[in-house]
């Protein structure tokens, strides 16, 4: 996780949908385990596309040879286009808002003020536990919300205290 310190900023594609008046507090990347099934495909389609041009190669079917390969270059590209996807996802907390930023073509931000959060709980699968990422849910009063759930996030108990302590600050503390 990446605490923003005040000379810092977010990277360029989430700045600009920050407000003048708001300090970033935490930017994170989703967790690259996001890319789990993705990696799986293609690994996959690598292994039987190998096995089905060695089957191929013997009884000359070279122009269905070539058709697998093919398709598995087009699964390639869609695991390319992922990453890219991934690259530029964020989660931002900001001492106002969070903000979820995803897409390359078709730029999404979900948001959701501090302010309006009532409950928020996190939540890990086993493959969580073991691989270092959790799944944040938040509710608040009234009407649905952009905002609700934000998976694959990294360091979750870490991020969701802090979290917490901005949405309901120690009041007893001195000044």
């Amino acid at each position: 996780m990446r605490l923003v310190t005040p000379g810092d900023s977010a990277p360029a594609s989430v700045n600009k949908y920050l407000l003048p008046h708001e300090t970033q507090v935490i930017t994170v990347r989703r967790h690259p385990a996001v890319l789990m099934v993705p990696v799986g495909l293609v690994l996959g389609g690598l292994i039987v596309a190998g096995v089905l041009s060695n089957i191929g190669a013997g009884s000359g079917a070279g122009s269905a040879i070539s058709y697998i390969w093919w398709a598995w270059l087009a699964l390639l590209a869609w695991f390319v286009w992922r990453v890219a996807e991934w690259s530029v996802d964020y989660f931002v907390i900001t001492n106002q808002r969070m903000l979820l930023t995803t897409g390359i073509i078709t730029r999404n931000v979900a948001m959701m003020p501090l302010a309006k959060v009532t409950d928020m709980g996190f939540k890990r699968s086993l493959a969580g536990r073991m691989l270092g990422y959790g799944e944040f849910i938040m509710e608040s009063a009234g009407q649905d919300q952009a905002l609700d759930r934000v998976p694959y996030l990294p360091y979750p108990e870490q991020l969701y205290l802090e979290v917490c302590e901005m949405i309901f600050p120690n009041k007893n503390a001195d000044g």
